[in-house]
């Protein structure tokens, strides 16, 4: 068996744990099956794009507006369904 080693950024890789265990995955499970079919597909097994909920704009927003509420400002309310 061949072993890897790599540098991640310490918030990446306790996000990817956290990820990893709500699947029922070890990290080293999760990165083989990246790699099985990275080489058998010979892409990218998913879709890479950015997604703006996640944007640091974003979450800077939602920082705000969740210290707002725990600071007892602002207004909780129901999700709002867009379209049918």
């Amino acid at each position: 068996m061949a072993q890897l080693s790599m540098r991640i950024d310490d918030n990446v890789k306790k996000k990817a744990e956290m990820a990893c265990d709500a699947l029922g995955l070890t990290m080293t499970t999760a990165i083989n099956l990246y790699l099985v079919k990275l080489g058998n597909e010979m892409r990218i097994p998913f879709e890479v794009s950015a997604d703006p909920f996640y944007s640091i704009e974003n979450q800077k927003v939602l920082a705000r507006s969740i210290k707002q509420l725990e600071e007892g400002h602002g207004m909780e309310h129901e999700l709002v369904k867009v379209g049918k």
